[in-house]
């Protein structure tokens, strides 16, 4: 770096007699701001007097054989010092930092001091003691050797401070910094954490989404239409639709599923009919030729089961008649009561003793 010399010019002598002497302006660099002229006359620097206009027939500057510009301003720089590690492949490297003013420019230019980084650095390895401090830890223990530099050189700069001729130094802070491997290696592992992290995260948000939607599904259609009509994503005229078409849908279902319970019941009661019927005229059969029946009474009892003569079982109907006719041709029998009683002179007995002979 160019501080606090910031450039060195040779200068021309001038010649002529002393009336007429006169540098001209242009052999003379420019100064930029909170810089100074310093010149060399003879064997002596002297700084052109700071805020003056500058007189290209000063004396100085007529008989100056080099000129110096010289930063007065204060700056903070810093220096950096390798330190070693346990291992022999990876180093420390340590930065200190330091505020630097010129006090004197013309010693400033005199000693040529065109990077006060150099002076600086060879301050902080006259400290021989400070590579001890860092010499026992790995490079994985930055924090701890970052500690013990920042201790050991604030405790060595209050015993010897900077000096640097013509300046004013005053050490600020020291930081230490791993290897370069170590940074890439560092900075590796820790941008595949954050794309871990980062996916996790995403995960772990479609989880929730996943679960906010199953509750909302579980509260239902309407619910479901309520949030996307809310949200701008379903139109309220399309929602109307879909539920008159379902609404009548379920209506026509609903009517179909009636008419098919009305047909299967009356199929069931025929059937049940038919063979009740059946089962009816099986027994007028079996006891047509029986003395002990009211034929009459059991037909009769029949057709009210059945429905009467206009109902689904009139065919058996007209079958158990037949029956019974064909069993009234029996001798010396009558025809039965309406309570049930046997007349003798019909045929039949009277109560259960007239059954013995």
């Amino acid at each position: 770096m160019n501080y606090p010399v910031i450039a060195e010019h040779i200068l021309a002598t001038v010649q002529g007699t002393w009336w007429s002497r006169r540098r001209r302006r242009e052999d003379v660099p420019p100064l930029p701001p909170g810089a100074v002229h310093v010149f060399r006359v003879g064997g002596n620097y002297r700084t052109f007097p700071e805020g003056m206009v500058f007189d290209a027939s000063h004396a100085d500057v007529l008989d100056a054989s080099s000129v110096s510009l010289v930063d007065t301003r204060a700056r903070l720089v810093d220096v950096e010092r390798p330190l070693p590690s346990v291992s022999e492949a990876d180093n420390f490297t340590m930065r200190a930092s330091f505020t630097c003013q010129v006090t004197d420019p013309a010693v400033v230019a005199r000693q040529g001091i065109v990077d006060v980084t150099v002076p600086l650095r060879a301050y902080l390895m006259g400290d021989s003691d400070l590579p001890r401090v860092s010499a026992g830890h790995r490079v994985e223990e930055i924090n701890a050797v970052r500690n013990e530099v920042g201790h050991r050189t604030t405790a060595y700069s209050a015993i010897v401070p900077p000096r640097v001729a013509g300046m004013s130094v005053e050490f600020v802070s020291a930081e230490v910094y791993a290897s370069d491997d170590l940074r890439v290696w560092e900075r590796k592992l820790r941008d595949e954490r954050r794309s871990w992290e980062l996916r996790k995260g995403q995960r772990d948000f479609e989880a929730q989404d996943a679960r906010r939607i199953a509750e909302l599904l579980a509260q239902g259609s309407d619910h479901v239409d309520a949030f996307g009509i809310a949200r701008q994503e379903i139109d309220v005229t399309d929602v109307a639709a879909r539920i008159h078409r379902i609404a009548e849908e379920e209506t026509a279902h609903r009517r179909r599923t009636e008419t098919d319970d009305r047909v299967h019941a009356r199929s069931t009661e025929t059937a049940e009919a038919q063979t009740l019927g059946e089962v009816l005229l099986t027994v007028l059969r079996q006891s047509a030729g029986s003395e002990y029946v009211d034929h009459h009474q059991m037909l009769d009892q029949v057709l009210r089961m059945m429905g009467g003569p206009g109902g689904s079982g009139g065919g058996a109907a007209a079958d158990a008649a037949r029956m019974v006719e064909s069993g009234q041709a029996r001798s010396g029998r009558g025809a039965a009561g309406r309570n049930g009683a046997r007349d003798p002179q019909g045929g039949f007995v009277k109560d259960e003793d007239d059954l013995v002979d």
